[in-house]
């Protein structure tokens, strides 16, 4: 494993960012590997040349595009004329029936990243990015801070790009996502303590060895790839923005960058301006920004995680006064709910929807809920629900709540026996629901 040297690539056509601007201040950064800026202590963020892309990309250049998150390449930050491109992307946005009926809504879709390339999450979008930039800056080592579905996609990807992978995540992470990172054969280290404890001490590694940490030092150009998740669902709702949009809260990037996806999309002439409501979700056991935003506060203040929302744990979010600053001037909300409801919105979109999402999905789906019941959401409005990752990876958050095979006799009456069992059991449930 060898330490960077951070040249850049020379480009192949136009490139269209320009340069990183701290979000407090406006100082400017050279495009290097640099995450906070040391006048402000702000993060850093990539800037653009609309006009050049708006002299690049058109409805119909996009659409001629990859089957991929490349298709807005010039949207994104990197040089390579070949990006890393593992079919990411371009995942389905499914108009809601039976969700969007038990819940009373008209115009209900679940953009579903639960069946994303290749490790069946949105983290593929952010990592596909950072990683075809740290390949340009000149890093040959590639590292993460993570609570799971970021391990599996830094070791996934970097094991298709030929790099080196060294992952750090908390040993306490469920199984089938410590396997999903294990399979790929990177080094992980399970550290003892929550995500926060984990993200410290990568700040120290990165600053000593020099490798390319995807959520810390690259952070800049990892981030800019959950705006493709803005892009898509413009694009699939006949390049129109929707109404109201609900999505997990963690960091509070993904967020912020969905919103700066529709802002792009308006700036270059793509969609037409409009109100879109932002709501974020997060889970009681770590509701950080939620507290803040039902306090009134303009400020996050960290707590200690305790939640089987393991993957959207993060007791510090780093864009949490962002994300506030968003939901208050689109007239959104951000709520939590309990892991009690976060396992019954899993089992409702499952079994209206025949999407298993993981436990940040039915901590996104309790909140819709919530908000509906709450009368926050007009049944009328397009409303876009962010589903981020799939259910295989956290079973063990559901396994004590769902029912078990009826086991048989290979005989046609023990079968019927079983049958007539079982629908018993279901006019029981029934009218326990009636009650």
């Amino acid at each position: 494993m060898t330490q960077a040297t951070q040249t850049q690539t020379t480009p192949g056509l136009a490139p269209t960012f320009t340069h990183l601007v701290s979000k407090e201040g406006g100082v400017k950064y050279p495009l290097k590997a640099l995450h906070v800026c040391e006048e402000t202590f702000s993060p850093l963020e990539v800037a653009y040349d609309y006009d050049a892309i708006r002299a690049q990309v058109s409805r119909e250049t996009i659409e001629a595009g990859p089957n991929s998150i490349w298709r807005y390449k010039a949207f994104l930050p990197v040089n390579s004329e070949n990006p890393i491109d593992v079919g990411t992307g371009m995942t389905p946005l499914v108009k809601s029936t039976r969700l969007a009926r038990r819940l009373g809504l008209n115009n209900l879709y679940i953009k579903n990243d639960a069946v994303n390339m290749p490790t069946l999450s949105f983290k593929d979008r952010v990592v596909s990015v950072a990683l075809t930039r740290a390949k340009e800056l000149g890093f040959t080592t590639v590292s993460c801070a993570s609570t799971g579905n970021l391990a599996n996609s830094t070791a996934a990807i970097a094991a298709h790009a030929g790099l080196d992978c060294c992952v750090f995540i908390p040993s306490d992470l469920e199984a089938g996502k410590v396997l999903g990172t294990l399979i790929y054969n990177p080094t992980v280290m399970a550290v003892k303590g929550n995500y926060d404890q984990v993200n410290r001490l990568c700040c120290e590694v990165g600053n000593t060895y020099g490798w390319g940490f995807v959520n810390i030092n690259l952070r800049p150009y990892y981030s800019e790839g959950s705006k493709t998740l803005g892009f898509e669902v413009a694009e699939q709702l006949g390049w129109k923005l929707p109404d109201h949009v609900v999505a997990p809260l963690a960091s509070g990037s993904l967020y912020t960058k969905i919103y700066k996806g529709f802002q792009e999309f308006i700036k270059t002439g793509l969609v037409e301006d409009k109100a879109v409501r932002f709501s974020g979700a997060q889970a009681e056991g770590c509701s950080p920004i939620a507290s803040a935003f039902k306090e009134g506060r303009d400020f996050v203040t960290p707590v200690k995680p305790n939640t089987i929302a393991k993957s959207i744990a993060i007791g510090n979010p780093a864009d949490g006064y962002y994300a506030l600053d968003i939901a208050r001037k689109t007239n959104g909300n951000i709520e939590s709910v309990t892991d009690a409801e976060i396992v019954e919105g899993i089992k409702l979109l499952a079994e209206t929807e025949g999407i298993f999402t993981e436990t940040a999905g039915g901590t996104t789906v309790a909140v819709l809920k919530k908000l509906v019941e709450a009368g926050k959401i007009d049944p009328d409005e397009t409303t876009v629900v962010y589903i981020t990752g799939n259910g295989l990876k956290t079973q063990e958050a559901v396994q004590e709540y769902i029912g078990q095979p009826l086991t048989i006799e290979p005989k046609l009456d023990s079968f019927e026996r079983a049958l007539e069992r079982s629908r018993t059991l279901d006019r029981l449930d029934w009218q326990q629901v009636l009650v």
